[in-house]
């Protein structure tokens, strides 16, 4: 499976047993490729990268080397899965970067979106970069390409790593789920054994909560919207609502009054977002019931510090975006 074009051929990975099918083949190529040289893999936790991360636990065991670097707008617990499944489950060769402060002071006072996913994705760049100079004998560069990325951007999966790999890494690619559609990688995932919440997690925006913390990023309102949207997710599972494409929490950059035991209580709205869609280009919104939204809201507003009003965004795609920066 060296071609970049998917032969017509070639049959959907539907089964386990097809799964199981092309890990072999896939282990086979890899070490082919691989040989007994290094691999360099940048571990986000999202799908794509943590299928090809155990792909290649299994093809080539400790000489890969996975990169995880915790920018401090992940959600909440995901560094935290990452390090106990890949490094402790699997046993991965893995390397953990806690580069929260760094962001959070490069952002702060930053409010232009464009800006702060620039700021973002540079600084991903110069931390991963750093961190492959300090190992010896890295030959490969292993990249969570799956096939809508090569239609839709020339191969370049520049939204899988907040802004694509340096230039200068002189390595050759392994990219063993090039020819693959999501809901392929998501059932090769699962033959492999991968939690999964991992192997269903949504689609995340390379800068994370950058961009559904509105405006200028103050790490108490980033602390709030990291709680609102854990809670928002807890609901949606217990309520059996997570076949919904996407659902997030929003906050922005202004407060309203309100009452909290009974003073007077200054707090940011939550902002709750739940779209369907098929290929991102439109989307509907999902329709919650009202007695989950009520005890949304009265979570919300009572366990989040900070947060003392909870909205509902109906605007679907277009006239708006899915995500709000």
């Amino acid at each position: 499976m060296s071609t970049n074009v998917r032969p017509e051929s070639m049959a959907r990975i539907t089964t386990p047993e097809l799964a199981e099918a092309f890990i072999a083949e896939q282990i086979a190529e890899v070490r082919a490729q691989v040989g007994d040289k290094k691999v360099l893999l940048a571990l986000s936790g999202g799908v794509d990268s943590s299928v090809v991360a155990a792909l290649l636990i299994k093809a080539v065991g400790k000489q890969l080397v996975c990169v995880h670097v915790n920018h401090g707008l992940m959600r909440k617990g995901e560094s935290e899965d990452v390090i106990k499944v890949f490094g402790e489950e699997l046993d991965a060769n893995l390397i953990y970067v806690d580069a929260t402060d760094r962001y959070l002071d490069l952002l702060a006072g930053v409010a232009e979106p464009e800006k702060k996913r620039k700021i973002i994705g540079e600084e991903f760049i110069k931390i991963f970069d750093e961190e492959a100079a300090k190992l010896e004998g890295i030959s490969f560069l292993a990249q969570g390409t799956i096939y809508p990325d090569i239609i839709e951007s020339k191969g370049v999966k520049a939204h899988h790593n907040v802004g694509g790999l340096p230039e200068e890494m002189e390595m050759e690619l392994v990219e063993p789920l090039k020819l693959l559609y999501k809901d392929e990688v998501r059932v090769v995932g699962e033959a492999l054994g991968l939690p999964h919440a991992m192997v269903y997690r949504q689609p995340f925006p390379g800068p994370g909560l950058g961009v559904r913390c509105l405006g200028a990023i103050t790490r108490d309102r980033l602390a709030a919207l990291r709680e609102a949207d854990a809670i928002l997710r807890e609901e949606f599972d217990k309520n059996n609502l997570n076949h919904v494409w996407q659902y997030f929490v929003a906050v922005p950059d202004f407060k309203s009054v309100g009452v909290r035991d009974g003073k007077r209580y200054e707090g940011w709205p939550a902002i709750i977002r739940a779209v369907n869609t098929v290929d991102a280009m439109t989307a509907t919104i999902e329709e919650i019931p009202y007695a989950v939204l009520h005890h949304i809201t009265d979570r919300i507003t009572h366990e989040v510090e900070g947060i003392n009003r909870v909205c509902l965004d109906l605007t679907p795609k277009p006239i708006g975006t899915i995500e709000w920066e």
